[in-house]
């Protein structure tokens, strides 16, 4: 993977990161942190993960496995987490061991490793938050209980708009919003390969994603295929992730246009890469929940036209629209129109891409990775610096921080 160097601040950190999720069923979560190490480590700094695992799973180097995780069902998916007095002793050691400059939490609002890293960590502690709600009663019970460890936190962000907003309706405060990363170049290299690439006579449509996740929107494409197969009966629909009840719906839901799904299992990367590369169009029909939408930068980096559901965290990756085309979420009938409006008009699907191309710039590590560490040298400033005039406050907020840093000419926001 390549990405342009980044500006590090004035020395190297030790960094730790603890990832709440479970490598044992690698998500976007998990993938973001394990790409943000990797971009941390070629900046220069001592990078430390720890994360929920069995001993026998294999997890990238920089990641200490924490033990195994029991699944558990949390905005409308399936979260596998480690929680209790074992894995606190887990947490306790590693961040005595690392001795780190930062901890850096994700979803410490989740019973999970993170939290108990909030309650633990004695140094400066950022947080940033992932998931977009409207409603939770989980976090509007949890806030009370962890009202005083959050105020331990010396910087938040958020990886959207919509998980910014519902950090604010939830917990009140305010997060800088930094986007989940992308390594664009590595996706704009990606080689097509032959069995996924399509013809104007048969198209291919990729979507990826947990096949039992109701949410994903696997039911929606499915009910739409027959709209598409009727226009172009030789179209293909190549479905990759895992998920055998997902699988076997959706099959039942197509009835005698079972042939044209095409089940990949899962891929690895540079076999997702290469689907994105190959594909006429991605597909995202997810129903809700999703706080950013990093596969359609993923795909949008490939080189694929896009299609997907006019969420909220969608149509703000998708530039409202310009980068892509939109559906009304849920709607079989619009997807169909939406996918035929995109085949049959290749000149604007083509004008979506190239427009697409510039516009996930924004979204590369290089980018991403150099706003994050504006926040660490903030949250260090806050915990070395405590009482000085010219260093925030642990309630400040990393907006206003970022903010003043940027109007005098540093770097960051």
């Amino acid at each position: 993977m390549s990405a342009a160097p980044v500006a590090a601040p004035s020395r190297p950190l030790r960094v730790g990161i603890v990832c709440p999720y479970s490598f044992d069923a690698p998500g976007g979560v998990q993938f973001h942190i394990r790409d943000l190490a990797q971009a941390l480590q070629r900046a220069g700094h001592e990078v430390s993960v720890l994360a929920p695992a069995d001993d026998d799973t294999p997890v990238p180097e920089v990641v200490t496995a924490a033990g195994r995780a029991i699944p558990v069902r949390y905005n409308g998916s399936v979260a596998r987490l480690t929680f209790g007095p074992r894995a606190a002793s887990r947490v306790r050691r590693w961040i005595e061991a690392g001795r780190f400059d930062v901890v850096h939490v994700h979803e410490p609002m989740v019973p999970s490793l993170s939290m108990l890293a909030l309650w633990l960590a004695e140094g400066p502690v950022v947080a940033t938050f992932h998931t977009s709600q409207e409603r939770s009663r989980a976090l509007q019970v949890a806030y009370p209980l962890l009202r005083q460890s959050l105020e331990k936190i010396a910087a938040r962000i958020a990886v959207s708009e919509d998980a910014r907003r519902t950090l604010v309706d939830h917990m009140g405060g305010d997060a800088v919003v930094i986007p989940n990363g992308v390594y664009v170049d590595t996706f704009a290299a990606a080689e097509p390969d032959d069995r996924w690439r399509g013809t104007p006579e048969a198209p291919t449509i990729a979507f990826l994603g947990r096949l039992d996740e109701p949410r994903k929107g696997l039911e929606v494409l499915a009910s739409a295929a027959p709209r598409v197969l009727e226009r172009l009966p030789g179209a293909r629909f190549l479905v990759a992730g895992k998920g055998d009840d997902g699988r076997d719906a959706a099959l039942e839901a197509l009835g005698p246009h079972a042939g044209s799904f095409e089940f990949l299992g899962g891929v690895s990367d540079e076999d997702k890469a290469s689907l994105l590369a190959s594909a006429d169009l991605y597909v995202a029909p997810q129903t809700g929940g999703e706080s950013f939408g990093i596969v359609l930068v993923e795909a949008m980096s490939a080189g694929a036209g896009v299609v997907a559901s006019d969420l909220g965290a969608f149509r703000r990756v998708l530039d409202e629209g310009g980068a892509g085309r939109l559906f009304r979420t849920g709607e079989p009938d619009d997807l169909a129109r939406a996918v035929l409006a995109a085949l049959d008009d290749p000149a604007g699907t083509r004008e979506r891409r190239e427009r697409a191309t510039a516009f996930v710039r924004r979204f590369d590590w290089s980018a991403v990775t150099a706003q994050v560490l504006a926040v660490y040298e903030m949250a260090v400033a806050a915990g070395e610096a405590l009482g000085s005039p010219v260093a925030p406050s642990r309630t400040e907020s990393a907006v206003g921080w970022l903010r003043t840093r940027r109007a005098a000419g540093g770097e960051g926001a």
